[in-house]
C-alpha cells in the first residue's frame, strides 16, 4: 500500500487545476504547469482536494501511483509558492555576477564561464557569492543548480567551488609528510 500515494493533495486558494483525461494543467499566481501522466493512473477533483487512484496492485501500477502524487503536489506547490536552490562560491578570487540575463562565473579557470539559464528559471545574486536559482518547475530548478555546481564541484582537499548552502563537507586531510624516512 502506497502511503504516500493515498494523501489528498490540497489545492490552495487562488490555484486552478484542470483535468483533461491523462492531461492535467495548473494554473496559479506564479504560472502554468502542463503535465500528461501514465492513462491507467486516475485523477479526480473532489473537495478542494486532488485524489489519485490506481486500477490494480501490481508492481508497476503501486511505483506510478506515489509518482504520480508526487510529481501533482510539486506542480500546485510550484504554481502558488515556487522552489528555488541557492548555492555558495567559496574561494579566493572565486565570484558571480549577472551581463544581461546571463551568469558569468569567475571560479578559477583561465576565462569566466557562462551560464544561460533555462526557459522559466530565474537567477539572483546576492553579494559576489551566493546564487539563488527560482522557478516553478522542481526538476528544471534542481537540474540548472546541478548544472552550476557542476561547473566547479567543491573541492575534498582546500574547500573551494560551488556548492549548495548548507551542504557539509568532509574535507580530507592532505599529505602528512613523509613517514618512514630515516
Amino acid at each position: 500500500m502506497s502511503r504516500i500515494g493515498l494523501l489528498p493533495v490540497a489545492i490552495p486558494q487562488g490555484t486552478e487545476v484542470k483535468i483533461d483525461g491523462s492531461e492535467v494543467v495548473v494554473r496559479g499566481s506564479r504560472g502554468e504547469l502542463r503535465r500528461r501522466f501514465h492513462p491507467d493512473i486516475s485523477i479526480a477533483l473532489k473537495d478542494g482536494c486532488l485524489i489519485v487512484t490506481r486500477p490494480s496492485d501490481s508492481k508497476i501500477h503501486r511505483s506510478l501511483h506515489g509518482l504520480t502524487r508526487s510529481l501533482l503536489a510539486n506542480m500546485v506547490t510550484g504554481v502558488s509558492e515556487g522552489f528555488e536552490k541557492v548555492l555558495e562560491i567559496n574561494g579566493v578570487g572565486y565570484r558571480a555576477q549577472k551581463t544581461g540575463d546571463k551568469l558569468l562565473l569567475q571560479v578559477g579557470y583561465a576565462n569566466p564561464v557562462e551560464f544561460p539559464p533555462p526557459p522559466g528559471i530565474s537567477i539572483t545574486i546576492e553579494g559576489t557569492n551566493r546564487i539563488r536559482v527560482t522557478g516553478i518547475d522542481k526538476g528544471v530548478v534542481g537540474e540548472a543548480a546541478a548544472r552550476i555546481r557542476a561547473i566547479r564541484p567543491a573541492d575534498p582537499y582546500k574547500g573551494k567551488g560551488i556548492k549548495y548552502f548548507g551542504e557539509k563537507l568532509h574535507l580530507k586531510p592532505g599529505k602528512s609528510g613523509k613517514i618512514g624516512k630515516k
